[in-house]
């Protein structure tokens, strides 16, 4: 009994050693390519803005403080073009569209062939690879919030995307919310590493589109 609890303790121990490693490898790896400023921020190609959760067209708070910053980056003209990517698996729940129709809706200025949809963005990893793969993306701004965005910068630079991130502030929300955040982010960073390390293939692929072109061609619905 004495064996097993020690084999056991023991276990218990590498893993969470482990863990607490590759969060501080991919933590150091993308800090300083982190930005909570939008002044401060380097022009690239595109906003990445990543997807989460929505009730019909209505965006969650978090998803809604994402593309009102990535439309924030896009006014002050630190990228050309916006890639909108998350969940569209099922015929009932569709964050892309809920994310253009409120794009459209709060932003006169963007002009429609701007917008490009990415309807397969199931996570942040293959997020990431299908915008380098499927929309030849060179650079971009990433957008999410400060809990996930170390993860999402570290991915792109490991796909081959010249990427930094912009934080969004999520101090509004409650702690109890932030814990859970964080202590789920922790182990989706190391599934990351090892999907880059591997490079696993995403869900779905593709015909391109390439970022340069008109967006339109991403869209599935036109208004």
């Amino acid at each position: 009994m004495k064996k097993l609890l020690f084999k056991t303790t023991l276990l218990f121990t590498l893993v969470v050693v482990c863990v607490l490693l590759i969060n501080t490898y991919i933590v150091s790896h993308s800090n300083k390519l982190i930005y909570r400023n939008i002044d401060e921020l380097p022009e690239k190609q595109a906003v990445i803005v990543l997807g989460a959760y929505v009730r019909g067209d209505k965006l969650s708070n978090v998803l809604k403080d994402r593309v009102n910053f990535g439309l924030y980056i896009y006014n002050d003209e630190k990228a050309s073009k916006i890639l909108l990517s998350g969940d569209h698996g099922q015929v009932d729940y569709d964050e892309v569209n809920s994310m253009r129709k409120y794009v459209l809706t709060n932003d006169s200025n963007i002009l429609p062939e701007n917008i490009f949809m990415d309807h397969a963005g199931f996570d942040t990893y293959d997020s990431m690879y299908r915008a380098k793969a499927i929309f030849e993306i060179e650079s971009a701004i990433i957008v999410t919030q400060d809990f996930h965005i170390n993860r999402a910068v570290y991915i792109a630079n490991e796909l081959g995307i010249d990427a930094v991130g912009f934080a969004v502030n999520e101090d509004k929300y409650p702690t109890v919310v932030k814990l859970k955040w964080k202590l789920r982010e922790s182990l989706s960073r190391v599934k990351a590493f090892g999907d880059t390390i591997i490079k696993s293939k995403p869900k779905y692929l593709g015909h391109v589109i390439p970022i340069t072109g008109d967006g339109r061609l991403s869209w599935d619905e036109l208004d």
